[in-house]
């Protein structure tokens, strides 16, 4: 006899109580680098990330056996290391999204392609990657048949969701599927009532060693109602387009109670390339975990003004602050490279 599967999962917001957070060590590839001093770098960087949040809540990390020396050198003691292989260090996209629901605690096994089959991507290892955090934490495993990453979307916990048309509608990642397909699936997995459709990520992101367009560094719901979004307001930048078109979109939107959103601009640093073009640093790509939000800097004359709109966004938590560089220089930021357990709600069953 065949167990029906659950129903009734949900995505609780970013906000909500964790149990614990989950991140992936830099071990290979371009994320390491070609040289020890950049391996060092990205070293740093994840480490910098993982301690922070270690000083808020529980926190565990996938390491490979060949860079168990080099975390336990740089992490601070209390995180729980899972030696394990890995492709790359991105587990927002290769761990699984965590649901609650009547059965419990869930977590949603997406299909992961390496970012919409990029061809400097591998993801043998990265495809199997959120069994350990899955088997872990005890969830009941949903599988499902979509192609999709967790920076691919963004929830306000009630039922509201953001995705961008690039990254669920790309052909090299759901050939064939329809807008109605991706929400009804949405709906299944993790609770999606509303589900807002933007066009496309930023124009780094979008490029050779981008994901196609995360919509975790346009926008991000602060809570049921309320959104943060990447604000380019140099015209010479090309996302200032897109930031225009952005919040045109979510202007003309609605959630899931019917009501429209309330839009705040994150301004963009005032840098706007590198020695590799036009940057994609953006100050949405925030984490927020118990008591405190861990947010990207990058020396910045922005950073302070950043700083104080998400202490406004977030009352009542501290904003710490990492810098971001190495980790954009890599292809992501630190919302990228954690993902959140939330933990259950306490029962009553008196």
């Amino acid at each position: 006899m065949t167990t029906p599967e659950p129903a009734g999962w949900t995505m609780p917001a970013e906000t909500g109580p964790h149990e614990r957070t989950w991140m992936a060590w830099p071990s290979t590839g371009y994320t390491l680098g070609e040289t020890a001093a950049a391996a060092e770098e990205a070293r740093a960087a994840w480490a910098a990330v993982a301690n922070a949040v270690a000083e808020h809540e529980p926190l565990h990390m996938l390491v490979p056996p060949h860079e168990l020396a080099a975390a336990r050198r740089r992490l601070a003691g209390g995180i729980v290391l899972h030696e394990t292989p890995l492709d790359d260090a991105w587990y927002r996209d290769t761990g699984p999204t965590f649901v609650v629901g009547p059965a419990g605690l869930g977590a949603v096994d997406w299909v992961f392609n390496g970012w919409g089959r990029q061809e400097w991507a591998s993801w043998e290892h990265d495809a199997v990657a959120g069994d350990v955090a899955i088997e872990v934490s005890g969830a009941h495993r949903i599988d499902s048949p979509l192609v999709n990453e967790g920076g691919g979307i963004h929830t306000d916990g009630a039922g509201t969701f953001l995705v961008t048309e690039s990254v669920q509608l790309d052909p090299l990642r759901n050939p064939g599927w329809t807008r109605r397909q991706v929400e009804d699936e949405l709906a299944r997995t993790v609770g999606a009532r509303a589900v807002i459709w933007l066009r496309r990520g930023l124009t780094r992101d979008s490029e050779r060693f981008g994901t196609k367009g995360h919509v975790d560094i346009v926008a991000a719901f602060t809570a049921p109602g309320r959104v943060l979004v990447h604000d380019q307001r140099d015209p010479a930048h090309p996302d200032a387009r897109i930031s225009r078109e952005v919040m045109e979109t979510l202007g003309a939107a609605r959630d899931a109670r019917g009501k429209p959103l309330e839009i705040t601009a994150l301004p963009a640093p005032a840098v706007l390339r590198d020695a590799e073009g036009w940057v994609d640093y953006s100050y949405v790509n925030h984490y927020v975990l118990n008591g405190a939000v861990v947010a990207c800097a990058f020396d910045d004359p922005a950073d302070d003004e950043a700083r104080a709109i998400l202490a406004d966004a977030y009352p009542g938590r501290a904003v710490v602050t990492v810098d971001a560089r190495p980790l954009f220089a890599r292809g992501g930021g630190v919302h990228c490279i954690t993902q959140q357990q939330p933990a259950l709600p306490a029962r009553n069953d008196a």
